[in-house]
């Protein structure tokens, strides 16, 4: 009885432990479930390691230097430089009567100062002097004509002492090489059906013209002579090319130009006619250097060859006259 007794509190007492981890097991089991909304935590830290890279790229960086180039030009902090030429190169804005020089000064210079390079930018003094008042970028100043070099001078465009007499210009009159009005003197340039074409009055070359015809009206020629050679004009071109063009074409019988044009031009291409250097109009050149220059010491250094003998050379072979 004693030992059946004893037998039922160990049986008892298993049970009770039995049920216990029962119950823990089944406590075990139903907390399990809610666990992983209830720690957000831990489910996004392994989604957050490959969405970034950047340690990885830091590790190895030179597995990708294009993209860490990339990445320090975009986050740097230094503002983007204002758009300029290379300090080696020069621009020089010219007048247009330059045109059939400008390759062998641009060879010249360069053969000068190895390194450097000059763009010329070339049209009537009149157009480049409004593009320099309207803010055009250039480093040079190429003039046809004092008035407009004159008239920049006094709006503070150019760097002071740079201003020089580069070269100068008498006018001629050149002819179709055909010449198929037959024009023998300055005389025929007044007979009926003569087609003439000048430069504008506002261009250099058309205010040489205009001065000379005066001079020669009143030494020789008389007011109805000029006045027939201003009935004859048929077109006013806005550049000296311009006119030497419509005569190269045979679409004009004569125009005014600078001796420069004739001589620079090929062989055959026209027939000339001098005007008297007492009646003629000598057209002074200028140069000068640009205070918004960005190139200044290759913009000086181009001055410096146009002026110098190896410059002056070029401009005396084309046509051009001594300053």
């Amino acid at each position: 009885m004693k030992r059946s007794s004893q037998t039922n509190k160990i049986l008892i007492l298993g049970i009770v432990c039995g049920l216990l981890v029962l119950t823990a097991f089944m406590a075990g089991c139903t907390s399990s479930t809610p666990a992983q909304p209830a720690t957000p935590g831990v489910t996004a830290a392994p989604t957050s390691a490959p969405a970034t890279p950047a340690p990885t790229a830091q590790a190895t960086p030179q597995a990708v230097p294009s993209i860490a180039a990339t990445d320090v030009a975009a986050t740097t902090s230094t503002p983007q430089p204002v758009y300029t030429y290379s300090e080696g190169n020069v621009i020089a804005y010219t007048a247009a009567s330059l045109t059939g020089v400008t390759p062998k000064l641009a060879e010249g210079f360069e053969a000068m100062y190895p390194g450097h390079k000059v763009v010329f930018s070339l049209a009537g003094t009149q157009a480049i002097k409004t593009q320099v008042q309207n803010g055009a970028y250039a480093d040079v100043f190429i003039s046809a004509s004092p008035k407009y070099t004159t008239e920049l001078t006094n709006g503070g465009y150019f760097v002071d002492g740079t201003v020089k007499t580069l070269t100068t210009n008498y006018v001629i009159v050149i002819l179709p090489a055909d010449n198929p009005a037959n024009i023998q003197s300055l005389t025929d340039l007044a007979k009926p059906g003569v087609k003439i074409a000048r430069a504008a009055k506002t261009v250099p070359i058309g205010i040489a013209t205009d001065a000379a015809l005066v001079n020669l009206a009143k030494s020789n020629y008389g007011k109805e002579w000029n006045n027939s050679i201003y009935a004859n004009t048929i077109t006013y071109e806005t550049s000296e090319p311009g006119v030497a063009t419509k005569v190269a074409l045979g679409e004009v019988d004569a125009g005014f130009v600078y001796e420069s044009t004739a001589t620079a031009a090929k062989p055959g291409t026209y027939s000339t006619i001098t005007i008297p250097k007492k009646d003629n109009y000598l057209q002074t050149y200028s140069i000068a250097v640009l205070k918004g220059s960005t190139s200044k010491g290759a913009a000086t250094d181009f001055e410096n060859f146009m002026m110098s003998d190896a410059g002056q050379q070029i401009l005396t072979e084309y046509g051009f006259r001594s300053a």
